[in-house]
C-alpha cells in the first residue's frame, strides 16, 4: 500500500453524535492470566502499530492540529442560539463578493486580471453565494437550498433598513459597525476591518436564520478569490451547459454547450454569471450548485476526502480564503463525509413570488411563511400536527410593532375572513421579530395559526384564557394564503407566472456533474 493513501486512525468523535457511545461487551467466563497478559500485550502492538501508520503518512498529529487551528474564526453563530437536536447539521456557506483579503487590502493586479470581476471598488461585501445545508445524522441524504441573493427580507440592528436584499445584510452591517467605531475614535484599519467583518456575519446568519425557521449550527464565508483558488488546486473543474454562452462584457464567460473542463478563471466566471441566462439569478444559483458538485467530485476521484495528507495540500488555500464558525473542525468534518461513502444530495432553490422593484432595485418578493414550511418538510423537522379544518374559537389579539401603518388591521381582518374570532387590534414599540403566543385552552387554534403564519406558539402567562396574541415585527411578510385574491389579480398571476427555480436536482457526492442554463 502507498504511503499517500494510508488512513489514519480516527481519535475524535464524529459530528454525526456528538458523543462517544459506549462500547458494548459481552459477558465471558474470567480470563486466564496469562491470555490477559497476551491481549494486554496484543493492545500495545496494536498502538505502536497505529502509531507507525501515521509516521508513515509523512504527516503528524502537529500538523493536523496546525490546519485545525489556521483558520479565520467566527463567532457569527452566537453561543446562545438556537442548535439542531439528534446530531443533525445545518451549516450556512456564503460567498462573498469582495475584492479584498481579511484585513482590507486590495488584492494583487494579477490575482483581480484572473477573476474578470473589476478593482478593490468593486462588489462591496455581498453574500452573492448562499447555500443551507441539511446534513442528518444518519448522513442518509443530503439537502442543500441555495437562497437567491436578491430575496428582499426583514433584517434587523442596521440603522435606516427594516428590509433589504438578503446579500446585502453582510455589507449593510458591515459600513454601520465600522462608521460606529469610527465615531468612537478606533482609527486603525486593519481592525476596523475585521470588527465590521465579524458583524456582518453575524447579520447574514441571523437574517438566514430568521427567513428559514431552522437552526444554524456551522458557518463558513469563502471570498471571491476563494472561488478561484479552489479551482486552480483543484486544476478546474468539470461542468456541462444546456446552452452555449456569451457574457464577455460582464463576467467573462464564453462557453459551448455541452460537457466541458474549466481553468480557474473560467470556473469562476461560470459560477459569477447571471446576464444572458433565462432566468438570471435563478439560474446562477443553479451554477453554484454544479460547481460544488464537480468540486467533490474531484475531491473524491482524488481521494482527497479520505485521506488526511491530501487534505493538507489545500492547507493553504483554506487558511487564505475561508472562515469557519468557532468549533468547526473542518479536518474531521471533510474525513467523516468522505468515509461515509456515495451520500445521495438533493439541491434545492427557496421559491420566489415574482420580482419586483422597490426604491429602484430589482428585488425578489418571497412568502417566508412558505419558505419555513418547506425547509422545515424538506430537512424532516416535525411540525406540531394541526387540523386545517377545525373552526377555531380562540380570540386573536394583534399588535402591530413593524411600523408600518395598518398591518396588524389587516391581518385581524385576513383572519377573520379564516374563521379566527377577532380581538383587540393595536400598536405597540416597534420590534424585529413576530411572535405568536397563547392563553389555557387555546394551544391547537395557536398551532394552527402558526403554521399559517410560519411562526412557532409559545404558551404565555400573560395572554388571558382562550386568546391568542400576535406580534407583528418588522420581519412580517403576509402569507399568500391570507392575500385575496380577485379576479384582476388572478389575470395578472396567470399572464406572468412565478419565477422558474428549478426542480430539485438529485445527485450523490462524486457522481457526474449536472446540466445546467
Amino acid at each position: 500500500m502507498d504511503d499517500d493513501t494510508v488512513e489514519l486512525p480516527k481519535i475524535t468523535e464524529t459530528h454525526r453524535t456528538g458523543h462517544r457511545r459506549a462500547a458494548h461487551r459481552r459477558a465471558e467466563p474470567k480470563p486466564h492470566r496469562a491470555r490477559k497478559a497476551a491481549k494486554i500485550a496484543m493492545r500495545v502492538l496494536t498502538s505502536i502499530a497505529a502509531l507507525a501508520v501515521v509516521s508513515g503518512t509523512g504527516f503528524a498529529w502537529s500538523a493536523k492540529n496546525e490546519f485545525d487551528s489556521g483558520f479565520t474564526h467566527t463567532d457569527a453563530i452566537g453561543k446562545d442560539a438556537p442548535r439542531s437536536l439528534g446530531g443533525d447539521l445545518n451549516i450556512l456557506l456564503i460567498g462573498l463578493d469582495t475584492r479584498k483579503d481579511l484585513d482590507g487590502n486590495d488584492l494583487p493586479k494579477a490575482i483581480l486580471d484572473q477573476l474578470h470581476a473589476g478593482d478593490g471598488d468593486n462588489g462591496g461585501y455581498n453574500a452573492n453565494s448562499l447555500i443551507l445545508l441539511h446534513i442528518p445524522a444518519d448522513m442518509h441524504k443530503i439537502v442543500a437550498f441555495s437562497i437567491p441573493r436578491d430575496d428582499y427580507v426583514a433584517v434587523s440592528g442596521i440603522p435606516g433598513y427594516d428590509h433589504a436584499k438578503i446579500k446585502e445584510a453582510y455589507g449593510l452591517k458591515k459600513a454601520a459597525t465600522e462608521t460606529k467605531l469610527e465615531n468612537s475614535g478606533m482609527k486603525d484599519k486593519v481592525a476596523l476591518e475585521r470588527a465590521g467583518r465579524e458583524a456582518g456575519r453575524a447579520s447574514i446568519v441571523q437574517t438566514v436564520r430568521n427567513l428559514v425557521g431552522v437552526p444554524i449550527d456551522r458557518f463558513a464565508e469563502i471570498s471571491l478569490v476563494g472561488f478561484y483558488d479552489l479551482a486552480d488546486k483543484l486544476g478546474g473543474v468539470d461542468v456541462c451547459l444546456n446552452h452555449a454562452v456569451d457574457d464577455s462584457y460582464y463576467s467573462g464567460a464564453v462557453f459551448p454547450a455541452g460537457p466541458q473542463h474549466l481553468d480557474a478563471a473560467n470556473a469562476l466566471s461560470f459560477v459569477r454569471q447571471r446576464h444572458g441566462l433565462e432566468n438570471g439569478d435563478l439560474d446562477r444559483t443553479h451554477r453554484q450548485q454544479a460547481f460544488l458538485t464537480s468540486v467533490a467530485k474531484s475531491l473524491k476521484d482524488a481521494g482527497t476526502l479520505t485521506n488526511i495528507s491530501k487534505l493538507s495540500g489545500l492547507m493553504d488555500v483554506a487558511h487564505r480564503d475561508i472562515v469557519l464558525s468557532d468549533g468547526w473542525n473542518l479536518l474531521d468534518f471533510a474525513r467523516d463525509l468522505g468515509s461515509a461513502g456515495s451520500i445521495s444530495v438533493e439541491f434545492r432553490t427557496l421559491p420566489v413570488l415574482r420580482y419586483d422593484n422597490i426604491d429602484g432595485q430589482d428585488v425578489n418578493i418571497v412568502d417566508p411563511a412558505a419558505i419555513k414550511k418547506e425547509v422545515r418538510a424538506a430537512f424532516g423537522i416535525e411540525t406540531t400536527p394541526t387540523t386545517s379544518t377545525r373552526t377555531p374559537t380562540s380570540i386573536v389579539d394583534v399588535r402591530n410593532a413593524s411600523g408600518y401603518t395598518g398591518r396588524a388591521a389587516q391581518l385581524s381582518t385576513a383572519l377573520t375572513k379564516r374563521g379566527y374570532p377577532a380581538g383587540t387590534v393595536d400598536n405597540g414599540t416597534t420590534r424585529a421579530t413576530s411572535t405568536i403566543t397563547y392563553g389555557t385552552g387555546a394551544e391547537t387554534d395557536a398551532a394552527q395559526l402558526g403554521d399559517i403564519l410560519g411562526l412557532t406558539a409559545t404558551v404565555s402567562p400573560n395572554v388571558e384564557p382562550g386568546h391568542i396574541s400576535v406580534v407583528v415585527g418588522t420581519d412580517f411578510t403576509m402569507p399568500t394564503e391570507l392575500v385575496p385574491t380577485t379576479s384582476a389579480s388572478a389575470t395578472t398571476t396567470s399572464a406572468t407566472p412565478a419565477p422558474d427555480a428549478g426542480k430539485p436536482v438529485a445527485t450523490t457526492i462524486g457522481s457526474s456533474v449536472p446540466c445546467v442554463n
